[in-house]
């Protein structure tokens, strides 16, 4: 975790802010493209699979990120504008409980571990990973945000087939009795995508010892920490605000703020008008003119 927070004083500022909203419309034209291959009788979906095969033999480039367009399967568009809804929910949830930085290098991450376990998985069994290329998809990046946000929050109930009230970690317990499952009967070639396209998962939780340091319970133990050390903040008092707009935290759980190290003074600065505002510089002294009697 300490390398993770070093690595978000210096790379915090290119996160891409919202990106649950960025992969929903990937998989709105994902859908767009199997309705456009179902009119036409163009097999468009099977061009943009990642396969290592057709990338290294056939410089289809582009597959290593088409594959991202692929929406989970569903013929039913009521459970799909309520999957999408569900999924929008759990990771911009995810979002402003870790912070967006931390939430770009999990998603990202476990793309990342898809990509490499793909060619993984071409360089041992050759031409025949071609059959794996529909398991490579974003089900199980949806599955690893899903696992996440159970996590994070155990005992938050969702209505389970839209009837029964459930936990989220009772439904956790479901989804990986469900994948131990598939690893026990499946092939080493369906194994091999499980674990690559979960291991953001497994590392960023199994191995992080200081994860209750982003919790949700450690980040509102602060909070109440915090307004007890310092009163004057919880009656009204903002910590931040930015010297151009003049939005403090209160204004949005997501805005971030910046001092300028640039500027003459301590002069803060919200993430969008960090790198953009004029830097204060120190005021010249006027001009003495000395005559001479």
């Amino acid at each position: 975790m300490n390398f993770l927070n070093k690595m978000e004083r210096k790379f915090g500022r290119y996160a891409i802010h919202n990106l649950t909203k960025y992969m929903i419309l990937c998989y709105i034209i994902g859908y767009a493209l199997q309705y456009m291959q179902e009119l036409f009788e163009v097999p468009l979906i099977s061009y943009l699979y990642m396969s290592p095969y057709h990338i290294l033999r056939g410089g289809q480039i582009w597959r290593l990120v088409s594959w991202l367009l692929i929406p989970p399967g569903s013929d039913n568009i009521f459970f799909v504008l309520i999957m999408l809804m569900f999924y929008y929910s759990l990771g911009t949830t995810l979002e402003r409980t870790w912070g967006a930085f931390r939430y770009n290098v999990y998603v990202l991450g476990g793309i990342l571990c898809t990509i490499i376990g793909a060619f993984l998985l071409y360089f041992i069994m050759g031409d025949i990973s071609v059959y794996y290329m529909p398991a490579f998809s974003t089900y199980y990046i949806n599955l690893s945000i899903f696992l996440a946000f159970a996590m994070n929050y155990p005992d938050m109930e969702v209505l389970f087939m839209m009837i029964i009230p459930m936990k989220m970690k009772y439904l956790a317990y479901l989804d990986i009795a469900y994948l131990l499952y598939d690893m026990v009967k499946g092939d080493w070639g369906l194994r091999t995508v499980i674990i690559a396209s979960l291991l953001n998962f497994i590392i960023y939780f199994l191995t992080t010892r200081n994860y209750r340091r982003i919790s949700p319970k450690e980040i509102h133990r602060r909070q109440q920490f915090q307004k007890a050390v310092h009163p004057s903040m919880a009656n009204g008092v903002t910590k931040h605000k930015c010297a151009v707009c003049g939005r403090t935290e209160k204004d949005g759980e997501d805005l971030e703020f910046r001092f300028c190290s640039k500027c003459n003074g301590n002069y803060e600065y919200c993430q969008e008008h960090l790198y953009t505002h004029i830097h204060v510089s120190k005021p010249k002294p006027d001009n003495v003119i000395n005559i001479n009697k």
